[in-house]
């Protein structure tokens, strides 16, 4: 045997991080009952399921990739903060307070978010590298900066720094 190789149970080599997501989903899933915290369990059971369709959506062989999975959770919290402005402005602060509970659950498993001023330096820095100049570059500069900080910033706040720096 070589020095430098290392052996790696077949079972590792072949477990996706998909099945690490759903088991550790399971996990906390069974945590949460037993802790009966049920805005947990809620944010929880909506995770699986979600992913649970995306994966029926692919077909049964087929595996969702890391990127996929954060995309689902990504829809997932979004669902959720257009919820809990809509229970806002309607003064429904029972529903709003579950969409937010829901949506602390989901994020809690997205990457951190980067802030408005980490995002804004990023789209300097695409606009600066492309030599865009106008917002007839937006298209450009959207497909370039989505790319970059997918799953790291939502799409309407990098529309909204794209469009102000272009203007």
């Amino acid at each position: 045997m070589h020095a430098g190789l290392k052996l790696v149970p077949l079972a590792l080599q072949t477990t996706s991080h998909v099945m690490a997501l759903q088991e550790k989903i399971d996990q906390d899933i069974k945590a949460a009952m037993l802790a009966k915290d049920s805005a947990r369990l809620r944010g929880l059971r909506a995770i699986k399921a979600a992913i649970l369709l995306a994966k029926t959506e692919k077909g049964p062989s087929e595996v969702l990739t890391e990127d996929a999975e954060i995309k689902v959770l990504q829809k997932l919290a979004k669902q959720r903060r257009e919820s809990a402005d809509i229970y806002q402005q309607q003064s429904r602060n029972d529903l709003y307070q579950i969409e937010m509970e829901e949506l602390s659950v989901i994020e809690s498993f997205l990457p951190k978010q980067l802030s408005r001023e980490e995002i804004e330096i990023v789209v300097q820095q695409l606009i600066t590298e492309t030599g865009a100049n106008s917002p007839k570059d937006m298209g450009k500069i959207m497909g370039l900066a989505n790319q970059k900080l997918a799953g790291k910033a939502d799409g309407k706040t990098i529309s909204e720094i794209a469009k102000a720096l272009l203007a």
